[in-house]
């Protein structure tokens, strides 16, 4: 008799991605470069392993070629297991229909049969666009302690901030009694996280009833939490203390990039007692020219630095040519920035060549917005790229 799980996670990894514009489009938003070595989906899934939960299914759809390329059979996060291990969900043809995701709920109820192989009491629902890293586990006693059906992990935000997240309202007891998606006037600072522990039972029979439902969106916050709640079920906030950011927009993604410059050490990667975990194989050392200049910066193995880098984080692979100078920036792994070209309060994806004498971005202090360069664009020498613009690869 094959041993069950207790708790099977279930990572959201199929968005779209559209608020990161060039960035997502050839490349669904979890696989997206973070921190010069790493990809966004790399934390929730150095979370799992490092919470003890070695049973994930990460559910794929938009543009998931990169992204399924990258986890493989999961060995970089120690998720290469007989029993368990990670799983790549699409969707697939089911005898009576087939269908795309259409929304987080229906994404969980098309793969309720890969739940069910494990015969788990308990369910971790995760997104996979957040930066952050979280003991599950504690989470998975919390949840326990309380006697929940369902917990949510919710984080303090600025009262100016609460409009943007799902708002949850407690009792003394940390019970949910009321929730709201992006209230207008919001009554509390606890923001929801996306991330939820479900009793299995629980969680399969709402997705069944709200499947049932032709005016549901499909989705946890707007159906079935509030589902869940207008029942009376036993519903806990989980208080997280620590760094946490949804890197969804391109103005996030830059924030927690240049978090990583500012050693808050909450956001520290080669922490021996919590690794992030990622597939990134250093192909040579760091190359530094006798006359590069670096200030404040990450610079990743692999790199070749000939010119000026400063307040940047600097993707492994990449190449800055003599004269060249990069400034408040997030340039990806094997990018090419050429002799003379000025790159500022950008991002610049993987492959992306900027040619000589080359323009990107200007100033923060008076830039509209950052410049963003997708994978394998091609900037002219000479060219000019304006604040804010978004340039992609059709």
């Amino acid at each position: 008799m094959v041993k069950k799980k207790e708790c099977v996670a279930m990572l959201l990894a199929g968005g779209q991605g559209s608020r990161l514009y060039a960035l997502t489009t050839k490349t669904a938003k979890p696989a997206v470069s973070f921190g010069g070595k790493y990809k966004i989906i790399d934390f929730p899934l150095s979370n799992c392993v490092n919470s003890g939960f070695d049973t994930v299914g990460v559910l794929t759809q938009y543009q998931p070629l990169v992204l399924n390329e990258y986890i493989g059979n999961g060995l970089p996060w120690d998720l290469d297991r007989t029993y368990g291990g990670v799983k790549i969900l699409p969707p697939y043809q089911g005898h009576t229909r087939s269908d795309w995701y259409m929304g987080t709920a229906n994404a969980i109820y098309q793969n309720l049969e890969f739940i069910e192989r494990y015969d788990p009491e308990y369910v971790l629902i995760l997104s996979g666009d957040h930066i952050y890293k979280m003991d599950y586990a504690k989470m998975l006693a919390y949840h326990k302690e309380k006697q929940a059906d369902c917990t949510i992990a919710v984080i303090d935000v600025p009262i100016e901030e609460a409009s943007r997240f799902g708002i949850m309202t407690t009792d003394e007891d940390a019970r949910i009694t009321k929730f709201a998606e992006k209230p207008k006037n919001p009554e509390s600072t606890n923001a929801s996280m996306g991330i939820y522990i479900f009793n299995a039972d629980k969680l399969k029979k709402y997705l069944i009833a709200d499947e049932a439902d032709p005016e549901s969106s499909k989705d946890f916050g707007k159906n079935i939490i509030p589902a869940m709640l207008a029942a009376k079920e036993r519903m806990f906030a989980y208080p997280f203390e620590g760094y946490w950011k949804d890197v969804g927009t391109i103005s996030s993604l830059w924030e927690a990039n240049m978090d990583l410059l500012g050693k808050k050490p909450e956001l520290e990667l080669n922490d021996e007692a919590w690794r992030i975990y990622s597939r990134h194989y250093a192909s040579s050392p760091q190359y530094v020219g006798s006359e590069a200049v670096i200030d404040n910066s990450l610079i990743i193995e692999g790199c070749e630095i000939e010119g000026t880098v400063k307040n940047s984080v600097i993707g492994s692979g990449v190449k800055i040519g003599r004269g060249a100078t990069v400034i408040d920036s997030v340039i990806m792994e094997d990018a090419v920035i050429e002799e003379g070209a000025t790159v500022v309060y950008s991002i610049v994806d993987s492959e992306t060549v900027i040619g000589k004498g080359a323009t990107v971005g200007e100033d923060r202090a008076t830039a509209s917005g950052i410049a963003v360069l997708g994978r394998g664009v091609r900037v002219a020498d000479g060219d000019k790229i304006a604040a804010g613009a978004m340039v992609s690869v059709d």
